[in-house]
């Protein structure tokens, strides 16, 4: 099954950011405030939201397209740098109004001690310009990941939605905020657990959690609901059953985007043609091995063939 991700075509929609990272060290308090002075020693750029999505998917050996917005900044130009050389075919619009989102992370030893976010909302010309590149694009994937971080980009993620479900093509989405009715007909929605709580409310027993996602599944009229739960692992509830992967026994070292790699993987094992019970398999070792790294990361193929 592994060998078969080569074969997948991954088309990943949804807003990019360039994560910054300024490493260095801290050996004194500031005397103008209670607070750590860093002497930063080394700087790094990372892909970030949908482009970390669409980077792991090629980690894993797919080959992935990636359609977001940028701004005509040096932030946006970065990342179109890191995109063409993590071998991404990315189709980014640029909103001369917009500031391409940058997450700013000060890391002392080994420990994030602020993050700083700069961040501006997309015109709507630019989205609908997307939409109709995404309508071009959507009949060369296999399959289709929405990733929606709330920024703007995905305004209009029910009409994605309907034309991949035109094109037989699977959606999954990795959602956003309390309102999930703009995500109907997707394949599989990827909550956290916090997520799903904003949407479901709590649940007292796993019972319960089945029956309300089961439940948010025919209300929505998708496949199948994953939701990650942290140290509880991840449990996905398709077709009348529950597939659950207990958590990986490692130490966590950094979560930040770790759900990007959870949706990437199990993208790209669906594609290839993997049921349920062995996509989520590999999703939750992925999980386990990306949360042992720093920053936003991503896992390679070998790494999950070692780990099985």
């Amino acid at each position: 099954m592994l060998e078969k991700i080569a074969q997948v075509r991954l088309l990943v929609v949804g807003d990019v950011m360039l994560d910054r990272y300024w490493f260095g060290e801290v050996d004194r308090i500031s005397p103008e405030a209670p607070v750590p002075v860093v002497k930063v020693e080394r700087q790094e750029e990372r892909l970030g939201g949908a482009a970390n999505v669409a980077r792991n998917a090629v980690s894993l050996g797919a080959v992935a397209a990636l359609l977001s917005v940028v701004g005509d900044d040096d932030a946006g130009r970065s990342l179109a740098r890191l995109l063409d050389e993590g071998m991404i075919d990315a189709g980014l619009h640029v909103d001369d109004d917009l500031a391409t989102i940058v997450k700013l992370r000060v890391i002392g030893r080994q420990q994030q001690l602020l993050r700083i976010d700069f961040e501006t909302p997309p015109s709507h010309e630019i989205l609908l310009a997307k939409l109709a590149d995404f309508e071009r694009r959507v009949a060369d994937a296999d399959v289709v990941v929405l990733s929606d971080y709330g920024k703007g980009g995905l305004t209009h993620i029910a009409e994605m939605i309907r034309i991949a479900h035109a094109a037989a093509k699977p959606v999954l989405v990795d959602p956003k905020g309390d309102d999930w009715s703009r995500y109907a007909g997707a394949t599989v929605i990827t909550p956290n657990r916090a997520e799903l709580k904003q949407v479901i409310g709590a649940w007292r027993s796993e019972e319960e959690l089945a029956d309300k996602a089961r439940r948010l599944c025919g209300e929505l009229g998708i496949e199948a609901l994953l939701v990650t739960r942290s140290e509880e692992g991840m449990t996905l509830f398709a077709d009348g059953e529950t597939h659950h992967q207990a958590a990986q026994a490692r130490e966590v070292f950094d979560v930040s985007g770790a759900g990007d790699t959870v949706i990437a993987t199990l993208a790209v094992m669906v594609a290839a043609g993997a049921d349920w019970a062995e996509a989520i398999r590999v999703a939750n070792i992925a999980a386990g091995i990306v949360v042992g790294k720093l920053g936003t990361a991503v896992v390679t193929r070998e790494e999950i063939a070692n780990a099985i």
